[in-house]
């Protein structure tokens, strides 16, 4: 703001130096208080800057932790299966085993009934044939 100033005899018009003087103090004023309200909402986004960015650390340490935790509780999910599977198979190769012997045992006693019927139908039919024998030579003999 450039003013040029009528001159009078003693000097400058001292009213229109004054007014001058006046507008540029208002125009300086205006221009700190503008500059120190700067100031402050560039301290005040300083410290929400400030904040954001620990927050946003603070979100970050929490993202590792719950990856990390993610990590183990699939880590101890897969052991807990490993576990669980080689119990079901040993289980299983128990219940294969049990039912293998069990039917290797019938079929032995299957086997043992066969013989003993064989045997008791042969010694029936050899007390048969004795008695039929008998008969025929009570025949002969009467």
């Amino acid at each position: 703001m450039v003013n040029k100033f009528s001159t009078s005899v003693p000097g400058y018009n001292r009213n229109e130096v004054n007014n001058f003087v006046n507008e540029v103090v208002k125009e300086y004023e205006s221009m700190l208080a503008k500059l120190k309200s700067s100031c402050e909402i560039i301290d005040s986004l300083k410290k929400e800057l400030k904040h954001y960015q620990d927050n946003e650390a603070s979100l970050n340490r929490a993202i590792l932790i719950a990856e990390e935790s993610t990590s183990n509780i699939k880590r101890a999910a897969y052991e807990e299966s490993k576990v669980i599977i080689d119990d079901a198979k040993r289980n299983a190769t128990k219940v294969i085993n049990n039912a293998l012997q069990k039917a290797e045992r019938i079929e032995e006693d299957a086997e043992n009934l066969r013989r003993k019927v064989s045997n008791y139908k042969r010694r029936f039919k050899a007390l048969i044939e004795n008695q039929l024998d008998e008969l025929e030579e009570f025949d002969d003999r009467i």
